[in-house]
């Protein structure tokens, strides 16, 4: 144990009774793991639950290049079961709803990031904090800790109502009906442990905006999006949400769908309350892959979910907590300062000066300004958040917001201060200039320690954003505000389908080696909450993705129509036109010309995928099914082609072609003389790689393969052909042909070929 401590006794009464007595019961499991008595699977709902997760943790070959985490937990060969949360240190998730803390919390994250952690804390991108290399058997006392100033893990993590996030900027934003803070506060506590919401099979994710036209919410993405409202009733204003139900990312995005134009305030918890009884008794509970609530909106149709929304609504007995906190719906913040419209001496030109362009934005409220501290990767040390924990007390009334960009706000700074702040910003090293610029990289953990990583988002992140912050100065306004966003795999924990500029982790063969690949995705729209997503366009070599980026922004300012936003140009563009502008990027250089190009950012090894050695390709066969692989990575694309000249039919009819192909080309492997009929390529890819399980990642089992499964019952059985069904056929299609890239990585690797 890290401390001797005993904190149950110490912090006393401090600890609520309720989350007290979920801290014993845990600890109590985990005496009985410890005995021999629960076997891991059952006990793995049971912290997942409360926000402990394994973590990736292969002999400290993907660290960060954190060597003080290294020294601190060294451990063994791992690679019987690398980061289990049994054998090696492992990750806390920390609910900070609305990403609200104070300063007295931040001065118990930084205590116990010490002594339990590395001393780093990560914001994540939905406001949570996260500390890794945790040992078990510290976590008890590390939850009852948190505990003592208001902060739980319970349900961080689970199959459960994940942190409910809400605008960094609520109170103080000049666009906003109204704070969205207290309903997002009453809609986490109201829901946390709540009996209505412990039997998902997946997790639920809920979101607040004050407007709809700005994306620091992101409706659009969630479970439950909620957008504040006011109508004129009587000629008395009232307060409400436009709801939309059903949006998700992960491999394949869905908008959330219109569920009420106007809810009152007074209905929103009980909404969400039915909700969540229809998505637990109707949820998908054995197919993970499917067990989401935006597969349950698709399935029902967002009409008949509302009825039978509106029908569980009915059955509920009446709540007080409903309403009661509607009786005082005070700031959660507020300022302890006079407010200063004139701002003090200034320094004109210099680094102050930079800095307040990015990372200061004026609030509605007169004299007052919000600052945005920008946290490269969402990183910060404990020393850090201590240190911004007093100066919140000393320059604000000692709170903060976490963002979902993986930042910090400080809010209610009155104008003359603003030059004070910085000085002590600079002095912790947190006055990094590009807040919400394309500097200011957005990036989920990848292969630093996520177990599904492909490749490495985070270390592709802190290259671009060195890598692009050497020319900010002559950058053109159009560019310097485009959004980039890298996830380490295809499930968009970094958000890649929301960002002007997205990339996810892939893999690809060349000669004996496998090469750390980025997906390509343009035309995102981050603004009206994500009002559309971006559509894959090429996977580009990991150590070309710079310039990539360079490629695309310098074409887009020297071909941009007056004044075309970076969605239209794209769209003008063509996919086919930009992959043709990339062509020689996407290139792999031989090994002999480029040895750099087959390790990742921030690892000097020879890329592998997870524990799979480098082995040997099988002569000519290979090549064959290389080319027959790229084959129907150009019918995918030709595919997004068609749907970009609105022909849904084709464009369904060339994706499910582009599985046909890719299917092929395994079957192809073990049986040569495999013919081009859709029919027998299916029944001799179910025989030789459904039922025998040889196509099913070690981390996503059979998700991608039903894809293709359910493309063929469509063909054969008819369907009718709308652009939705035609946008998530391609989405489709392009996950089953990168799963096909992996299988036959991870087969010709382990021998199978």
């Amino acid at each position: 144990m890290t401390m001797s401590t005993n904190w149950k006794i110490s912090l006393g009464e401090q600890v609520p009774d309720a989350l007290g007595r979920e801290i014993d019961v845990y600890e109590q499991t985990l005496e009985q793991k410890r005995r021999g008595e629960i076997d891991d699977p059952m006990i793995a709902e049971m912290r997942l639950r409360r926000g402990v997760y394994g973590q990736r943790y292969d002999n400290g070959k993907r660290d960060n290049g954190n060597e003080t985490a290294l020294l601190k937990f060294p451990c063994g060969d791992l690679t019987k079961g690398p980061g289990t949360v049994w054998d090696a240190p492992g990750m806390m998730r920390i609910k900070i709803p609305f990403g609200g803390m104070n300063a007295d919390q931040m001065d118990v994250l930084a205590e116990v990031a010490e002594e339990y952690a590395d001393g780093v804390l990560h914001i994540t991108t939905r406001q949570d904090m996260q500390l890794h290399f945790v040992n078990i058997d510290d976590t008890p006392d590390l939850m009852r800790r948190l505990a003592a100033v208001g902060i739980t893990t319970l349900e961080a993590c689970g199959n459960s109502v994940r942190n409910v996030t809400a605008c960094p900027r609520s109170g103080v934003c000049k666009g906003e009906s109204f704070d969205v803070t207290p309903y997002a506060q009453a809609t986490a506590m109201y829901l946390l442990g709540h009996p209505d919401v412990q039997d998902f099979g997946r997790k639920f994710k809920i979101a607040f905006s004050g407007c709809a036209d700005e994306a620091c919410g992101l409706t659009a993405i969630h479970d439950i999006g909620c957008i504040a409202r006011t109508v004129q009733v009587d000629g008395q204003e009232r307060r409400g949400f436009e709801v939309y139900v059903g949006g998700g990312l992960g491999p394949v995005p869905y908008q959330a769908q219109l569920y009420e134009e106007f809810l009152p305030e007074e209905e929103l918890l009980p909404l969400c309350q039915a909700i969540s009884r229809v998505f637990a008794r109707l949820g998908e509970k054995k197919n993970r892959a499917r067990a989401r609530l935006k597969f349950l909106v698709a399935k029902l149709g967002v009409e008949e979910f509302r009825r039978l929304v509106r029908e569980e609504r009915e059955k509920l007995t009446d709540d007080s907590r409903w309403t009661d906190f509607l009786a005082e719906l005070n700031p959660w913040d507020a300022p302890s300062r006079e407010a200063a419209d004139i701002e003090g001496d200034i320094a004109q030109g210099g680094p102050f000066t930079v800095w307040r362009q990015t990372n200061v934005i004026e609030q509605r409220q007169d004299g007052f300004a919000m600052v945005v501290v920008s946290l490269p990767l969402g990183d910060l040390t404990a020393t850090q958040i201590r240190a911004l924990g007093d100066i919140s007390r000393k320059y604000t009334d000692g709170t903060v917001r976490n963002s979902v960009e993986q930042n910090i706000s400080l809010r209610w700074i009155p104008k003359k201060d603003l030059q004070g702040i910085y000085t002590e910003l600079d002095s912790v090293g947190l006055a990094q200039p590009g807040a919400g610029t394309i500097v200011d990289v957005t990036s989920c953990p990848g292969t630093d320690t996520c177990k599904l990583g492909i490749a490495a988002s985070r270390g592709l992140a802190r290259e671009l954003g060195s890598h692009l912050s050497k020319s900010t100065d002559e950058m053109d306004p159009a560019v310097k505000d485009l959004r980039i966003k890298a996830s380490g795999c295809f499930n968009s924990c970094g958000q890649h389908h929301t960002a002007d500029i997205g990339f996810w982790g892939v893999s690809r063969n060349k000669d004996s080696y496998v090469v750390p690949h980025f997906q390509l995705v343009l035309g995102g729209e981050w603004a009206n909450n994500i009002g559309s997503f971006g559509l894959a366009i090429a996977a580009a070599p990991s150590k070309n993705v710079p310039a990539v980026i360079d490629r695309i922004t310098s074409k887009f300012v020297e071909e941009r129509d007056g004044d075309e936003t970076f969605q239209a140009y794209v769209a003008r563009k063509g996919k086919g036109g930009i992959r043709a502008m990339l062509a020689d990027l996407l290139v792999i250089p031989e090994h002999s010309d480029s040895p750099d190009h087959y390790s990742d950012w921030g690892d000097s090894r020879v890329f592998s995928m997870g524990d799979l050695g480098v082995g040997e390709c099988a002569g000519e066969v290979v090549d064959s099914i290389d080319f027959d692989l790229m084959s129907s990575q150009r019918e995918v694309y030709q595919a997004q082609d068609r749907l970009e000249q609105d022909d849904p039919v084709a464009a369904s009819e060339i994706a499910y072609r582009a599985m046909v192909l890719a299917a092929k080309a395994l079957v192809k492997i073990q049986y040569s003389a495999i013919e081009d009929d859709p029919e027998q390529v299916f029944l001799e890819f179910r025989t030789r790689y459904y039922d025998t399980e040889l196509f099913f990642d070690p981390h996503v089992g059979a998700k991608f393969v039903r894809y293709y499964i359910r493309a063929h019952d469509e063909a054969n059985n008819g369907t009718d052909i709308t652009l939705d069904f035609a946008l998530r056929r391609v989405e489709e299609a392009q996950l089953f042909v990168e799963a096909s890239h992996a299988c036959y990585v991870r087969t010709s690797q382990v021998g199978v070929v």
